[in-house]
């Protein structure tokens, strides 16, 4: 009996099965140079498929040394250009023509290689998949009931991760090293258990790593040069939950069948995101609505109405533009990484089809910084209406997601009102923090709460006396003022190369004089600098040159009578100043003339364009010797 094998059961390890058990034994194993070629040209761009079968051709070679069967390599060496033209069906061709040559039967596990051969009057064995129940894989050894995930690297000791979402923790499995012979037998056990398992495929085949889904368990093969040893990951979930084991399943039952079906589950890697989602989609699935997937790799563990997609060609959008003519209720959306992933999550939600998405964020201003620097802010509200932030496997938050025209509340009340994207707390009602645009920046701007840390409305004098020595306790923690003055400090020094002093006059805004050769560069441009720096401190700065506090120091006492005003001009603005009056609404006289009525900034400040009518109107006033005054409303 002479038998030629194609690539596709060289790879699956079958031939030797089926030898070892007497069906092919004292057969003629012809092996075209085509395979050969194509398993070298696998392996040699790292992928695990050809190390595996390669492998099996060395287990061929030993059963002939010892008898059980013959070998032959026949043809010659394909030429490049075929090799390059394998995935059209040049190399298949190759080994279809060596089986034409020899009589010999043709076996295959490709369904299409199979009638292609028929068709060209072969003998043709073709090898279902196993639908049997399979033999524990090798890598079943180090899992039991209480584990995780199992992490095997050559030339180490196994360990594993026990526990649960909440509790978690990382064992050595046992002290002898894992060999390298070890490791690639179970790697070559997994691919082969793919190939042949209807629940198993291979989900990425890239050079140096292979990442297989068999059932429930997802594996990641990596090898060098991606890692740099050989090393199988083997993650698996040990308990199934369902939507209502969580404290919120009613708050999220609610939202996401009712009007609000842009729901975003946030929160750092292995905390439960997925589980919660999965939960999600199996009550949606359970209450009558059409649910799909979107994964890449796909590991959710869903029954099998809900249909799991992964990228198409490539491309999600290509995924979501099927979607799109499948018109399904919900679509679970797990993970969003990368910016196609957030656009395509956008435009499905807005075309009215309920979403889903899992994004990693250390909170949910992350994740929502996340999308802002994809999205417009104008519809950001419309695509994420809830947010669940989940921690070790628990809902720890919900928030709901809204859109106004409005002034920041921290920031100063001469800003003009702008769109604004607010986040709640979905229990308490407070607004937790705001986005908008300032200067072309995104900013995410914390509200803070006076009730959590109190602070007294006007910072400290410097010159207060200090306490008497007992009672000072090094433990007590420093004014958040003074927390906050050091880190603008420190964030502004980046950009000056002179003195920064930093005055915080209130919880939400801070006055900081600088030398006046330095503003250009702390101020960015088009503001980007002082954008990125309000961001990350949380609170609005009000940069002014060193010369305006030089000259605010010279004022005589008479001068800073409640009520009166400093006048400061510059090449481009006029600048009323008197902080007694900050935050009010004031009207305005020159002599006993009304001019107008303002809001005067947290700064103390009324700032007008200095070529405006009103500005010019005030010089000359106060060039004719009239005293410029306010008075609250």
């Amino acid at each position: 009996m002479q038998l030629v094998p194609d690539t596709s059961v060289v790879i699956d390890g079958r031939i030797t099965s089926l030898i070892q058990s007497g069906e092919y034994r004292g057969a003629t194993i012809i092996i075209p140079e085509a395979v050969v070629a194509e398993l070298e040209s696998q392996a040699n761009q790292g992928r695990e498929i050809g190390f595996s079968g390669l492998t099996e051709l060395q287990n061929l070679c030993r059963l002939a040394e010892e008898g059980a069967i013959e070998i032959k390599f026949v043809g010659s060496r394909p030429s490049l250009e075929q090799v390059k033209l394998a995935s059209g069906g040049e190399i298949d061709a190759l080994i279809r023509q060596a089986a034409i040559e020899h009589g010999a039967i043709f076996i295959t596990s490709d369904v299409v290689q199979a009638e292609v051969g028929r068709a060209k009057g072969l003998d043709v064995t073709y090898l279902r998949p196993q639908i049997d129940e399979f033999t524990p894989l090798g890598i079943d050894q180090f899992f039991d009931e209480h584990t995780i995930a199992v992490y095997l690297k050559e030339r180490v000791p196994p360990f594993a991760k026990k526990g649960s979402v909440k509790e978690m923790q990382l064992v050595q499995i046992r002290d002898q090293l894992l060999t390298d012979q070890e490791i690639r037998s179970l790697a070559q056990e997994i691919l082969e258990r793919a190939k042949r398992d209807p629940d198993g495929f291979i989900e990425v085949e890239r050079r140096g790593v292979t990442i297989v889904q068999i059932g429930s368990m997802r594996i990641a093969i990596t090898r060098r040069p991606f890692s740099d040893g050989m090393e199988i990951t083997a993650i698996r979930p040990i308990v199934h939950i369902t939507l209502e084991d969580y404290t919120r399943a009613n708050v999220i039952k609610t939202r996401i069948s009712g009007e609000k079906r842009g729901l975003l589950i946030a929160g750092p890697p292995g905390s439960g995101k997925t589980t919660l989602a999965q939960s999600i989609a199996i009550y949606l699935a359970d209450s009558g609505f059409v649910v799909k997937t979107m994964e890449t790799p796909r590991g959710l563990q869903v029954p099998d109405h809900i249909t799991q997609y992964t990228s198409l060609d490539g491309s999600m959008r290509n995924t979501a533009d099927v979607l799109m003519l499948v018109r399904p209720d919900f679509v679970i959306f797990d993970e969003l990484r990368k910016n196609e992933d957030f656009s395509v999550f956008s435009d499905m939600r807005l075309a009215g089809i309920g979403m889903v998405g899992v994004v990693h964020a250390i909170g949910p201003h992350d994740a929502l910084q996340r999308f802002s620097d994809r999205v417009d802010l104008g519809v950001l509200p419309q695509v994420i209406t809830t947010i669940i932030f989940v921690e070790r496997g628990e809902i720890i938050r919900i928030y709901d997601v809204s859109f106004t025209i409005k002034v920041p509340e921290v920031m100063s009340g001469d800003l003009h009102p702008r769109p604004v994207t607010v986040v709640k707390d979905y229990e308490s009602g407070e607004t937790l923090f705001e986005l908008f645009k300032f200067e072309g920046e995104t900013i995410v701007m914390p509200m803070i709460s006076h009730d959590a840390h109190p602070v007294p409305l006007t910072p400290p004098p410097l010159t207060s006396p200090l306490p008497p020595l007992q009672s000072m306790r090094p433990e007590e923690p420093p004014s958040p003022w003074k927390v906050s003055e050091r880190e603008i400090q420190m964030e502004l020094g980046r950009y000056t190369q002179g003195p920064v002093d930093v005055k915080v006059i209130s919880d939400a805004k801070a006055v900081v004089y600088i030398e006046d050769r330095d503003v250009p560069a702390a101020i960015g441009k088009g503001g980007k600098n002082i954008a990125a720096i309000v961001n990350r401190v949380g609170i609005g700065i009000d940069i002014r040159p060193r010369s305006e506090m030089e000259r605010a120091a010279t004022v005589t006492e008479e001068e800073q009578v409640p009520g009166t005003v400093k006048i400061r001009t510059d090449k481009k603005q006029l600048s009323l100043y008197c902080p007694e009056l900050a935050g009010k609404i004031v009207d305005v006289f020159a002599g006993k003339e009304y001019l107008f009525t303002a809001t005067v900034s947290d700064g103390g400040e009324i700032a007008l364009a200095k070529n405006s009518t009103i500005a010019q109107e005030m010089i000359k006033r106060t060039n004719q010797g009239e005293a410029v005054r306010m008075r609250p409303v």
